[in-house]
């Protein structure tokens, strides 16, 4: 028996249609059981499973069949059968047929796998180590869950190429190679044999590449891009990371807002997820003063409310030296959730342990009953300011109210948009299977931080109104940018602006930034002449493939939907990179490398 390509069936597009008709199949056995006087497998390849059943009459398959163990590759040519109505599997597609053998072989053995790989119990590796499934990787792709994602990662890719190329974007790729950055501390970078002592960089995206193509006339660019960032450790990033980039030129930031929405809609729209378009928009200074941070989750209420002016009279002294101080106080609301927090939940649990542990010194609560607040510090309140404070934050019997207080007005948005997450984690009123998508816009174009300017996005966005150089640092804190993020269920997806067109503008951009002239020529020598014959107006955005990918389907981290990541400490498991490298090499290189000395 040969099995080919040309007569192969895969187990789960067996049918009805196939009943009585003999197939051909071939895959990964997932489980055998032997019931003495049959043997029956589970088959298993990128389609699915279905059942193999083998015959003692059978005597030649089926001594070779109790030979099979898990993983074993088998080629099977077979007979389809329906089952008996109390053998049918209502967890399998093919669960109401089964494939009667009538010859098997034996393609290749397995060892026994380090981990279960059957998902025939309903456990999708959730009870593995993710340590021990990177290591081995090959075999975690096996499972249906990690195919399924990896699948419907591709029918996404797929999705937004037919989308983008329909809407008249043009597919180009980008160098990978190329000259590193001013955030250099972030490249990756690649040393050259041939011009010794000078280095490539791996591209944190192709930001300059896309409005060089702009300036070049191209119009409408997109690309399914590699990007590398040598970032601080967090738990959902990896230093390789795709994303869906484009730009487009003669268009202002409608153009890219409904692009993207009608992006993000299909995206979704492959898993079956619909969402409703237009999305709404926030602008990053009411984000922040609602919210406490730049990428709201708007799928509960809960939001901030500063009550500054309405606890200005209140008799607390804590409240009052606040103030005093030019701190702020603000507060959230809880609905109807007081008899499920206890005083010990909310003085001992989150009072003490929560908030201070998010960077506050504590926090104030009360709950609303008959009208009136109930707390430890009631006292200093008059009904007048009770009845104020109930009404500024729209409470009702049953809620609980929250308050951060502190002389950093800052500090107290950070902590209380936080802490405004942990509570509704905590209570579990976020609701599921929701798509709450929006545009964050008008954020800063600068960050003043230690009295120094930076760019909030990048310097090659453009401003919102005109920018004076003799401009004090504290005013262009305060100028806007033709900048937009899209943000879906308090995750940052995308973001982009509208881009710098004029080469004197961006000259100033740099000066601000304290670039010296020779460092914007070293850096930007090329940008900047390109500038000069004739650059249209531009902008584009990227969007987070790995991110949107996961929300899409729901997994807990980006590693799921990623084919070989890396783990949380930038490592693969498998390939054991990074690693050491011959000094033969790093002298054919021209480089020293210096080990840090372990005390």
């Amino acid at each position: 028996m040969t099995v080919t390509w040309r007569n192969r069936r895969y187990c789960g597009d067996i049918t009805e249609a196939d009943l009585g008709n003999q197939v051909h199949l071939a895959g990964w056995v997932d489980t055998v059981r032997d019931h003495g006087h049959l043997l029956f497998v589970h088959l298993r390849d990128v389609k699915g499973i279905v059942q193999i059943v083998f015959d003692p009459r059978q005597s030649e398959s089926y001594a070779l069949a109790q030979l099979l163990r898990s993983e074993f590759v088998v080629s099977v040519m077979g007979t389809v059968h329906q089952r008996s109505d109390d053998t049918v599997n209502t967890k399998l597609v093919t669960g109401y047929l089964e494939v009667h053998c009538d010859q098997l072989e034996v393609v290749s053995t397995s060892e026994t796998p380090p981990f279960l790989i059957s998902e025939k119990d309903g456990d999708h590796g959730v009870t593995v180590d993710e340590e021990l499934r990177l290591k081995y990787r090959y075999l975690d792709i096996r499972r249906p869950i990690v195919q399924r994602n990896l699948l419907v990662r591709h029918q996404i890719l797929q999705a937004a190429r037919t989308f983008l190329s329909d809407n008249g974007f043009c597919e180009v790729d980008t160098p990978v190679l190329t000259k590193s950055t001013p955030e250099g501390a972030r490249d990756y970078l690649v040393p050259s044999r041939v011009h010794q002592g000078k280095f490539y960089a791996l591209p944190q995206s192709p930001q300059l590449f896309k409005q060089l193509l702009m300036i070049g006339g191209l119009d409408r660019y997109f690309q399914i891009t590699k990007c590398f960032r040598d970032e601080d450790l967090r738990p959902n990033r990896q230093p390789e990371f795709t994303q869906i980039d484009l730009e487009a030129s003669f268009i202002d930031e409608s153009f890219v807002m409904e692009l993207v929405e009608g992006l993000v809609v299909r995206l979704f729209g492959v898993a079956g997820v619909s969402i409703p378009t237009p999305f709404p928009t926030i602008t990053y200074a009411d984000s922040m003063a609602r919210f406490g941070n730049d990428h709201p989750d708007m799928r509960f209420g809960m939001e901030m409310v500063d009550v500054t002016d309405a606890v200005r009279t209140v008799n607390y002294n804590i409240f009052k030296t606040i103030i005093a101080a030019g701190g702020t106080i603000k507060g959230i609301t809880v609905k109807g959730q007081s008899e499920r927090l206890s005083k010990n939940v909310l003085q001992e649990e989150f009072a003490k342990k929560v908030v201070p542990a998010l960077g506050a010194r504590g926090m104030t609560w009360m709950r609303c009953e008959g009208g009136k607040l109930q707390s430890n510090i009631v006292q200093f309140f008059t009904d007048e300011e009770q009845t104020l404070l109930i009404q500024r934050m729209g409470a009702d019997d049953g809620d609980v109210l929250m308050f951060i207080a502190d002389s950093n007005p800052r500090l107290v948005d950070d902590v209380l948009g936080r802490f405004r997450i942990h509570v509704a984690d905590y209570l579990g009123v976020i609701p599921e299977n929701t798509v709450s998508p929006c545009w964050v816009t008008d954020f800063p174009l600068f960050e003043l931080v230690g009295g120094k300017l930076s760019a909030m996005h990048h310097p090659f966005t453009q401003p919102a109104g005109a920018v004076q150089s003799s401009m004090a640092p504290g005013d262009l804190a305060q100028m806007s940018a033709r900048a937009y993020d899209v943000v879906i269920n308090g995750v940052e997806i995308g973001g982009g602006s509208i881009r710098i067109h004029s080469p004197d503008q961006q000259q100033q951009i740099f000066e601000i930034l304290g670039l010296q002239p020779e460092e914007i020529q070293e850096k930007f020598g090329f940008f900047i002449d390109a500038f000069r014959y004739g650059p249209p107006p531009h902008g584009g955005l990227a969007i987070g493939l790995d991110r949107l990918v996961a929300m899409i389907l729901g997994t807990d981290s980006i590693r799921d939907v990623i084919a070989f990541p890396k783990n949380r400490m930038a490592v693969c498991p498998m390939t054991q990179a990074p690693d050491l490298v011959h000094p033969e090499q790093l002298a054919d290189l021209g480089v020293v490398v210096k080990l840090p000395v372990v005390e």
